[in-house]
């Protein structure tokens, strides 16, 4: 495994995209906490998926910047920004459901492109690494079962073990709790704890509120595609305008 950069940083400077009439994020300028694992919550609408893929390359933002560990990463394709020490998971599982488990985990090795990841052979040396990140989230005795058969939690971890395949240094999961019975929720919560110890830096947008406040060092609050809100769980959860975003109140 390469050495870890537990200084990986992100930020972004008056980052804005529109859809239509509507602002997604609006003029939003955030730093999260390197090293740490963060939180990106709000109510539903208030622009976290459109952050996540604004800064994966997913879609391109309209106007202002993106900068991981010092270099402006603005725009770049998704798997660039792959190259460069990201990784990220989505809020519906992005797996191979006809492959095996240990398949899904192979092409997810390969950063330039589905093509490239099928047709390009395997080598023992990417055939061990996966089988080891397999065992790390608990699915090694699985390996050659297709990914279809597995539950939704387990195919949570799978899409967790394909993004440690590229050794990110960031790693950003979008709702990895959702629809994840509560024991998965438990294991995909020590993984993260366990990962984040060794160097990785987390970015975690999640509605569960529970894993959120008791699994972050640092919370970011958005509403209306800005932040409003951030700091240590026990402070935003006192915040009066988190409160009023999420509650009305």
């Amino acid at each position: 495994m390469s050495t870890l950069q537990t200084t990986a940083s992100l930020e972004t400077v008056e980052l804005s995209k529109s859809f239509g009439g509507v602002k997604a994020i609006d003029a939003a300028t955030v730093s999260f906490l390197p090293g740490k694992i963060n939180a990106l919550i709000g109510p539903n609408g208030s622009g976290k998926t459109t952050f996540f893929n604004c800064v994966t390359g997913m879609i391109k933002p309209d106007s202002g910047s993106i900068r991981y560990s010092g270099k402006d990463i603005t725009g770049r394709s998704p798997h660039r920004v792959t190259r460069s020490g990201i990784g990220r998971s989505f809020q519906l599982c992005r797996i191979f459901g006809r492959m095996t488990v240990l398949d899904n985990v192979l092409v997810a090795a390969r950063t330039h492109g589905l093509r490239d990841a099928l047709a390009s052979p395997r080598n023992a040396g990417e055939i061990e690494s996966a089988r080891g990140w397999l065992a790390r989230v608990g699915l090694d005795h699985l390996e050659g079962v297709e990914a279809g058969n597995l539950s939704y939690g387990q195919q949570k971890l799978l899409e967790l073990a394909g993004v440690l395949m590229a050794e990110p240094d960031l790693i950003m999961l979008d709702e990895p709790a959702g629809g994840v019975n509560p024991a998965l929720i438990g294991r995909i919560g020590t993984l993260v704890r366990e990962l984040n110890a060794e160097g990785r830096t987390f970015l975690i947008v999640e509605h569960n509120m529970d894993m959120v406040m008791s699994l972050s060092d640092h919370v970011v609050v958005f509403d209306r595609g800005r932040p409003i809100a951030e700091g240590p769980p026990s402070v935003v959860q006192a915040d009066p305008r988190v409160l009023e975003a999420y509650l009305g109140v």
